[in-house]
Formats: C-alpha cells, structure tokens, sequence
C-alpha cells in the first residue's frame, strides 16, 4: 500500500476521462443527427460529403433556374398566343376587304381596326418581358425580312457545371418582323382597296406562320426544361440520400453507445470511489501501530 501516490485512483480517473469523452461524442451526434460532426469524427467522409453538399446546392439552384426559365418561355408564348389571335383577325379583315361588296365606308372602318391591331400588336412584342429582360427584339429585322427572323440566344444554366447550358433563340418581332408591309416592304399594309387587301392576306399568312414557328419554339424548350427539372431532382434525391448515409447519424447505434458509455461512466465513478478508499485503510495501519 501506498500514501504518496494513489495510482489506482489515477488510472481509474484516467479511463473515466476517456468515458467523459466518448459520452460527450454520443450526446453530440444524438442531438445534432451527425455520424461527422467535426473532421476528427471521420475526415475522408467529411470531405466527400462536403464535395456533395456542394454538388446538392447547386442541383437545388439549376432546378430554380430551370424554374426560371419555364416561366420565362410560358411568358413569351402566352404573349404570342394574343398576336396570333390578331393575326387572325387581320386576316378575317382583310378577306372581307377583298370581297367586292363592300364599300368605302366599311373599308375605311376596316383601316381604322387593322390600326389598332396592329398597334397593339407593337406593344405586345415590345413591351413582353421577363425580370426585366426582353424577350423579343422590337428592332429593326435584316433587310430582306424572311419571318422569323431569330436575333441572339437566351442561355438557360440547367445544371452545376459550366457544360450543362441550354440556349433558347429570341426573334425580331413586332409588324415589321412579322412582314406585315406593303408590296414595296416599307410602309404598312393596306386593307382599304381590294387590291391591296388580296396583297395583305398571303403576308398575314406569313406571319401567322412565323409566329406559330416562334410558339413551337417556346413549346419545346417548355419541354425540355420541365424534363430538365424532373432530371435534376431525381439526381439531387440520389445524392441527398447518398449524403445521408455518410454523414447522419445511425440513430439506433449511437444510442445503444450512448448507454454502454453512461453504464460505464457510472462503473468507473464507482471504481473511483473505492480507489480513494484505499489509502483510508493504510491510516487504520498507521493507528494501530
């Protein structure tokens, strides 16, 4: 027996330490959730599931720029859908003109609507925009005009890397873009002679044209985003579940260590109990000497 140094309470102080500690990692991990709660936990998983996390966030924001752009193509082709359902008025009116039962009076009447519409016509491809950004051009459309004529590229950012792009073409649009001209391709079209009204329905029927070309182009990239979005969240669902496996905690197993740990802690505070009481029993020696 010994006075000067209690050891054995040394060493069961010392594992009790080490108890203290593992409890402490339990009780981190079942209250966070996390297997990995800092890099000593386990730092080769720790970076593979901080590359995923990165790779998640940006699948989470190609599928809003996805989003984005499904709204975009839905705002242009609606606005189209309008101009079609002018065009063909246009083109009723321009018929009726051509018909020899009309007389000056109503072809006037006739001139005042296609005005309109084809005022309204300008505003709509010139003023249709998505946050701000244009989505047809209201400028002047190469010179001989041939309906539709595309402009540039919208560039769509459908996935987490710099490959994954999708571009959308954006055309002149407006009455001049649309070939809505007279026989010199300069001045507007008329519809107050039947003549000039005959001239105007074979250049409403090219526009309709164009502008059905326009809407399927809107169409399929509609398809292809929503194709896109549904892609891009199977594949964040596959990484997240992947993620999870590496970094969250196994619930059941951290609370089976969690026990074992704390009927531990509680053995070795026992033990230390005894292990201070052993040096009580050299004082008995020392009295009874």
């Amino acid at each position: 027996m010994r006075v000067a140094h209690n050891i054995a309470g040394m060493n069961t102080a010392r594992n009790q330490g080490i108890v203290k500690s593992k409890l402490g990692k339990s009780l981190e991990k079942l209250s966070s959730g996390y297997r990995i709660v800092r890099a000593g936990d386990d730092a080769a998983g720790l970076a593979i599931s901080e590359n995923m996390r990165s790779q998640i966030a940006g699948l989470d924001q190609a599928m809003r720029n996805a989003d984005d752009g499904i709204g975009m193509v839905n705002t242009g082709e609606g606005a189209l859908q309008e101009v079609h359902a002018m065009l063909h008025r246009l083109e009723t009116l321009a018929i009726e003109s051509a018909n020899g039962t009309f007389d000056d009076v109503a072809r006037e009447n006739v001139e005042l609507e296609k005005k309109e519409i084809m005022e309204e016509i300008d505003r709509i491809c010139g003023s249709t925009s998505f946050n701000e950004n244009d989505l047809f051009d209201f400028g002047q459309p190469p010179v001989p005009i041939n309906p539709p004529e595309q402009s540039n590229l919208v560039t769509f950012q459908i996935g987490p890397s710099e490959n994954e792009i999708m571009d959308v073409p954006r055309y002149f649009m407006g009455s001049k873009a649309l070939g809505l001209m007279g026989k010199d391709g300069m001045t507007e079209m008329e519809l107050g002679t039947p003549e000039k009204a005959n001239e105007a329905i074979e250049a409403i029927a090219q526009a309709v044209q164009a502008v059905t070309v326009v809407r399927s182009e809107f169409g399929s990239a509609q398809n292809h985003l929503d194709h896109t979005h549904n892609s891009l969240g199977v594949t964040k669902e596959n990484m997240q579940e992947a993620e999870s496996r590496i970094r969250d905690a196994n619930m059941p197993d951290e609370v089976t260590k969690f026990t074992a740990n704390d009927i531990l802690l509680q053995a070795t505070m026992a033990m230390q109990s005894q292990a201070n009481a052993v040096p009580q029993n050299v004082l008995s020696l020392l009295q009874n000497a």
